[in-house]
């Protein structure tokens, strides 16, 4: 069973990287999807590891069929995600009602997740039953699940398409079964060979299959590929082009929309000679930007998929600066970029809105005080944020002040210019508010333009709306928007959510964002899980479970505080994000062993595990936690390595603990096998939710790890 574990494991996080891919495109790219999917996912393995009777362990025979049914539901799975929209008859462009998007999720989770929970508890009984220990399972799966992260990874690297993936991952499930096996196979060996090989045939039509369902949603497709970062499509009609990110707009050949951002803010320097664009350069920032003759400029794009994609099939116009003389190009993160770029008289941001982890390191102090570091005096910064003309709610007042709040801590002076998109501007030195200056500066240069006009500057300058801006800003009382803090994420996911509950619209959430509401809040969930666990001192198998789901409480938030906080200082390489969640899979492997090894002697001796060991697991996890909250005060620059150590060892605390509970007072391992990996499972589903949606918005980084630390340090009641 050990080959099987192994598997269970590899399987369980591929097949998680290809589903939440796949859902993360089907929903526009929203991250509250994301999340939601995982804790889904999680609750959904729960329940496969509830199914049946606590000491019940089936033929191995049954486990080998349950790797077959997998094998087959993981392409079908793909496939209703791709179709989704048009089965539950969504209009093209347009989102779900919230409820169907959560039936779709569930449904698309359920059987993959029920599966993967069904496998472990049944493979897991039957290597017990040759004597084994849960403990030792649990880290021989999360072995194989560091397996998975290392191929997932590698194959993203190497560009491989994630239809492909998820035929792989089959291909791998129905292989193994073909390997020599203790047990005589018989004949359901042909049918493991038969599975095999339609698998291969798949694998080989895999490029013609993933374009033929990805036209189920973009009828006039002409390219789409998988990134690392995100999936790129482009539709094409006539001479027109549409380019597509995780299937959100992102531009069209025909738009005048980037006229507003490169001109508005290029008016403001009245010599322009360097120019810095980080990202949406291939959009039109670009070919605008060369109408004003700035002697040199350097593009700075974030995915090299999207920029090859854009050089292959792009129209002449758009491709053309790309290949000027003067224009220099570079693949690479952009706030990695400017830790040792050069100074330049404007600065233009064209990176995505701030709706997740990912794009708000770039709406945050931190980085707004990197680019105000590489200006010249007099230097301009320029972005732009989707907001409303007309109206803005609370909630679009309170991101948008966030944002405000920290650029104005960084820069002197600031403007903000209305319309559905807003114009922001920002320098160290005065800016003009006079639109006959600004407008005598663009006519100076002849520029051609279909959208910005000097009627559209002098309206920008003098209507009302220019004014109402300011009043509702200063109005508003929000935390700046930072690094450690991503207040903006959290007022950016209630605004997707406001679409569908319209009551949120008023909803006011600045209680939420003072300190002392925090602290009430935070001691409050303390005391009541204190309680909880002097409740759970009373019978042996609550104090186990609570235990476990305790374990993958604490470990799932802090291993997203330390991703989120690697994402945000070192950038977003996909690829070193798995090798980070790799690393957090082999803590968990290693600490079951050093756990089971640490109690073993006294197993044999006194027939119990000292509870000196469970209290120093909850004692480490404390220390951990504090020690991250130093490096955030320090404001270390923590890299590959720093975060890789945390994150091995939050995975080595979290196998422990679960060891620990596995072993305490349990005579036959095979009883508690579904509870435990259930409370498990449900523990880091609600810490996933509650971490990403609550916990680090609400309080940030550094309060939410204060909090673990304090619950780690609560935990000592339960041992």
């Amino acid at each position: 069973m050990t080959l099987y574990l192994l598997t269970i494991g590899f399987i369980s996080i591929l097949g998680q990287v290809v589903i939440l891919r796949e859902l993360n495109v089907a929903f526009y790219g929203i991250e509250l999807i994301y999340i939601l999917a995982m804790g889904i996912w999680l609750l959904w393995s729960a329940a496969g590891a509830l199914i049946g009777r606590r000491a019940y362990a089936p033929p191995a025979t049954v486990v080998r069929y349950l790797f077959i049914l997998f094998s087959l539901l993981l392409p079908v799975d793909v496939a209703f995600i791709r179709g989704a929209r048009v089965l539950f008859g969504g209009i093209p462009g347009s989102y779900l009602p919230f409820g169907l998007q959560l039936a779709a999720i569930s449904i698309a989770l359920l059987p993959i997740g029920i599966l993967i929970g069904l496998l472990f508890q049944w493979a897991a009984k039957l290597y017990i039953a040759n004597e084994r220990t849960l403990a030792l399972a649990y880290a021989i799966e999360s072995a194989g699940g560091l397996v998975g992260g290392l191929a997932s990874t590698l194959l993203l690297k190497f560009g491989i398409q994630n239809f492909t993936i998820a035929i792989i991952c089959s291909l791998v499930t129905a292989g193994i079964l073909l390997l020599p096996a203790r047990e005589k196979q018989g004949r359901h060996r042909y049918g493991f060979i038969a599975a095999f090989g339609i698998f291969l045939v798949i694998l080989l039509l895999s490029p013609g299959i993933d374009h033929r369902m990805t036209q189920w949603t973009h009828p006039n497709l002409f390219e789409s590929r998988d990134s690392p970062y995100s999936r790129i499509t482009i539709d094409s009609r006539e001479d027109q082009l549409v380019m597509f990110e995780n299937d959100a707009f992102a531009f069209e050949t025909e738009s005048a929309a980037s006229e507003e951002l490169v001109h508005l803010a290029a008016v403001h320097h009245d010599n322009l000679k360097d120019v810095l664009i980080l990202g949406g350069g291939v959009e039109g920032l670009l070919r605008e930007l060369s109408k004003h003759s700035p002697q040199s400029v350097i593009y700075v794009e974030l995915n090299p998929v999207l920029l090859a994609l854009a050089e292959k099939h792009l129209p002449e116009a758009y491709k053309e600066p790309l290949r000027s003389k003067n224009v220099t190009v570079r693949t690479t993160d952009p706030r990695n970029y400017l830790k040792s770029a050069g100074l330049y008289d404007l600065i233009l941001v064209g990176m995505p809105e701030p709706t997740s982890g990912q794009s708000n390191r770039f709406f945050t102090r931190e980085f707004f005080a990197q680019c105000s570091d590489r200006l010249k005096p007099g230097g301009v910064l320029a972005f732009r944020l989707r907001s409303s003309e007309n109206i803005w709610t609370q909630l679009v007042t309170y991101r948008n002040t966030s944002i405000h709040r920290s650029l104005k801590s960084v820069f002197q002076d600031l403007i903000v210019l209305p319309g559905v998109t807003n114009t922001i501007i920002a320098s160290n030195a005065s800016l003009s508010r006079d639109p006959e200056t600004l407008i005598g500066r663009f006519n100076d240069k002849n520029i051609e333009t279909r959208l910005v006009t000097p009627e559209y500057i002098h309206y920008l300058y003098t209507n009302d709306r220019f004014f109402e801006i300011a009043n509702r800003i200063a109005s508003a009382n929000v935390p700046a928007n930072t690094d450690i803090r991503p207040v903006c994420y959290r007022f950016s996911s209630m605004i997707w959510l406001s679409k569908f509950i319209p009551q949120m619209i008023n909803w006011d959430p600045s209680f939420f964002g003072r300190s002392s509401a925090n602290i009430v809040s935070s001691l409050l969930f303390i005391l009541g899980l204190g309680a909880l666990f002097l409740l759970s001192r009373r019978k042996m198998h609550l104090q186990r479970i609570t235990l476990a789901a305790l374990a993958g409480f604490i470990g799932m938030v802090l291993e997203t505080i330390l991703i989120l906080h690697y994402q945000v200082k070192s950038g977003v390489l996909f690829q070193n994000i798995g090798i980070l969640l790799m690393v957090f899979m082999a803590g968990l492997a290693v600490g079951s062993v050093a756990v089971l090894d640490s109690a073993r002697a006294h197993l044999l001796t006194s027939g119990s595990i000292p509870k000196s060991l469970g209290r120093g697991l909850f004692i480490g996890f404390g220390i951990l936690n504090l020690i991250f909250i130093g490096l955030l005060k320090l404001n270390y620059a923590s890299g590959l390595l720093i975060i890789s150590v945390l994150l091995f060892l939050a995975g080595f605390f979290v196998s422990g603990i679960f060891a620990y509970a596995s072993l305490s007072g349990v005579k036959d391992q095979k009883i508690v096998v579904s509870p435990l990996y259930a409370a498990d499972l449900l523990g880091g589903c609600i810490g996933s939710l509650l971490g990403s949606l609550l916990l680090i918005p609400l309080l940030g980084m550094t309060q939410s790890a204060a909090v673990m630390l304090a619950l780690a340090v609560v935990a000592l009641i339960l041992v």
